[in-house]
């Protein structure tokens, strides 16, 4: 049986508490009051009353630490101290068509000392719908519920299922992605594109995909999702192949073998 931190203990009441009203908003989902947040990008009453419970909640516990929301943008904090990096509805586009694949996703970033950069050290993955808790913290491993979670063990791209995902109006860069799909498609067994990069990510880690891509990506999107992978033995990087995925919001995730092989793919349809 794993047992996780009390940082964690934290994370998922906060996300329990916020779900459980996502989920009643979400059997109501026609009755929402909807607000217009830019072409094709719906936010809902859900969306911000998920990242008020969230914000709530994790104050009480870690009251001098800042955050990074979505819906809220920057809070300050502490600076010697972590900051929160939260998606209170990743996938907000299903929830508002009734489709049942979104997640909240909660991620510790902390300062490293003797350096400008910070680190993602605990993440979590929440799924209201199916009650899914997926969780990370630095060397301790990935986890679904108390099951350790391990990224596939595919060797072949032609028996892999590899999720991304496509730019729409308003979003992303039709031109490079079509190039992009254009080299994978060929060589691989399927392509997923489901609509909420944290559970890409979280599938990822728990093997159900073998890999992964997407670009135009927001750190709220991918924090939890990244430790995930890595902590389920897995890689993930930016389209150079570097760490800074975040910074260039694009990532590439899978198991060692293939990850390169996507990376060499993704590299050569965009020279």
């Amino acid at each position: 049986m794993a047992s996780h931190s009390g940082l964690l203990t934290v994370m998922e009441r906060a996300a329990r508490k916020a779900g459980s009203k996502l989920r009643r908003d979400f059997g109501e989902v026609e009755h929402l009051q909807v607000s217009r947040k830019g072409p094709a990008d719906f936010v809902s009453k859900a969306d911000h009353q998920a990242e008020k419970t969230l914000v709530e909640e994790l104050q009480k516990a870690r009251p001098d630490w800042g955050f990074l929301l979505e819906e809220g943008g920057v809070i300050d904090g502490d600076p010697t101290k972590p900051r929160w990096i939260i998606d209170p509805l990743d996938g907000t586009t299903n929830f508002l068509h009734g489709i049942p694949h979104f997640a909240i996703s909660i991620a510790v970033e902390e300062p490293q000392y003797g350096s400008a950069k910070r680190e993602i050290t605990t993440g979590l993955i929440y799924q209201p719908v199916t009650d899914e808790s997926y969780w990370a913290e630095k060397n301790r491993g990935a986890w679904r519920h108390d099951q350790r979670l391990r990224v596939s063990a595919r060797r072949d791209l032609a028996d892999c299922v590899i999720a991304t995902g496509i730019p729409f109006m308003g979003h992303g860069d039709m031109a490079q992605w079509t190039r992009v799909y254009g080299a994978v498609a060929p060589s691989v067994a399927g392509i997923r594109r489901f609509g909420a990069a944290s559970l890409d990510l979280a599938h990822v880690a728990s093997g159900r995909y073998d890999g992964y891509w997407e670009s135009g990506l927001q750190p709220w999107d991918v924090a939890a999702g990244l430790l995930l992978v890595r902590e389920a033995g897995g890689f993930a990087s930016d389209f150079r192949g570097g760490d800074q995925s975040i910074e260039r919001k694009e990532v590439i995730a899978g198991n060692d073998a293939i990850h390169s092989k996507l990376h060499k793919l993704v590299a050569g349809a965009l020279r």
